[in-house]
């Protein structure tokens, strides 16, 4: 028995693991808030700064810089801990950037021999009058960000605008992931449904639609929480979300489809054919149309997806094993059902006769 079914047993496993090690593993420090954002080439400029799962205690240890782009940085003239997690510190900006732009963009980089840096990208808009490039990249170029504290312990990247909620991407996206695998192989199931009339395969492929539409109205619960946390609200008008909404209601209607024909020949054949049109609509609306629209949604519209930093090795050992058990958990209850929808047949025929 433990033979046969080894996959369900597995599917347990990883989901378990997913769930204990998503949920506690904590997050590396991040820089929380930087106040204020703007200030004037020349001039000195003190920064209140609040920083997450932060342990700070003596000042010598700690260094900032303002970086702008990969070249030229600028070291802190002042550190003052306020608290483990907040800082004070002061920045004597030169009379010139080392740029021609009005405005130039700096990013933060606070690093602590006990803990691991941290970086805040677009922290600071420095305006200036006028410009002498030569001087300002003299000036910013005097500190060189260099031997930064790694932290060597098993933990997740902070990202200041999802926080916490970035554990999210083990159960939202990975139970999406899940549903496409399992339309997939309903629609293979369609396929041998359609070439061979046996009703077998439509009862397997009914049964894993089934279940990756529950899959998939999890998987818009999910991102409606993480969308409340990041955005403020559970729902906005974004092209991502509404084509996915879309989507699944096409899918909502392939079940009210099923029920409301009796006839068994007839509600295979017009369950396969539909299910091959909705999966041909699911990829435009999903995976197309909100790519050619602004969206907040990431990967989408010109807002990038998570990249190296954000989803880093340490996330893509629990992402990976979440997107494995959540597969073989859809499997296994669909399994379930398939076993349900045959007995079922099978004594309603003895019924009949």
């Amino acid at each position: 028995m433990i033979r046969q079914s080894w996959w369900k047993y597995l599917g347990a496993l990883l989901i378990i693991y997913v769930i204990i090690v998503g949920l506690l593993t904590p997050m590396k420090p991040g820089v929380y808030e930087f106040t204020p954002i703007n200030t004037k080439a020349g001039k000195s400029f003190t920064a209140d700064i609040i920083t997450y799962n932060t342990h700070y205690k003596d000042s010598s240890q700690l260094r900032a810089w303002l970086k702008i782009d990969t070249s030229y940085a600028l070291l802190s003239s002042t550190i003052e801990i306020q608290e483990v997690n907040k800082l004070k510190v002061t920045f004597d900006i030169p009379n010139y950037n080392p740029s021609t732009s009005d405005v130039v963009i700096a990013d933060l980089v606070i690093d602590e021999k006990d803990e691991h840096f941290m970086v805040l990208p677009q922290a600071l808009y420095i305006t200036q009058d006028s410009s002498q490039v030569d001087e300002g990249a003299l000036a910013w170029s005097l500190s060189n960000i260099e031997n930064l504290s790694e932290n060597t312990d098993f933990t997740f990247p902070f990202r200041w605008i999802t926080e916490e909620s970035m554990r999210n991407l083990f159960f939202h996206v990975s139970i999406w992931f899940a549903m496409f695998i399992l339309l997939i192989i309903g629609i293979i199931y369609a396929i041998k449904y359609l070439l061979s009339k046996d009703l077998k395969w439509d009862i397997y492929s009914s049964s894993l639609t089934h279940v990756a539409i529950v899959f998939g109205i999890i998987g818009m619960l999910t991102g409606s929480f993480w969308a409340k946390f990041a955005w403020g609200q559970f729902w906005i008008n974004d092209p991502k979300l509404n084509m996915s909404a879309v989507a699944l209601l096409i899918y909502l209607a392939y079940w009210v489809l099923r029920v409301s024909i009796t006839d068994q020949d007839v509600r295979a054949r017009v369950s396969a054919a539909y299910s091959l049109f909705a999966f041909a609509a699911l990829i435009p609306l999903v995976f197309v149309l909100p790519r050619m629209m602004d969206s907040m949604h990431p990967g989408n519209g010109g807002n990038p997806a998570f990249g190296k930093d954000d989803l880093d090795n340490t996330m893509r050992m629990v992402f990976y094993p979440a997107i494995i058990g959540f597969t073989l958990l859809g499997l296994w209850i669909s399994s379930l059902y398939i076993r349900f929808q045959l007995l079922w047949e099978s004594y309603m025929i003895k019924r009949s006769n």
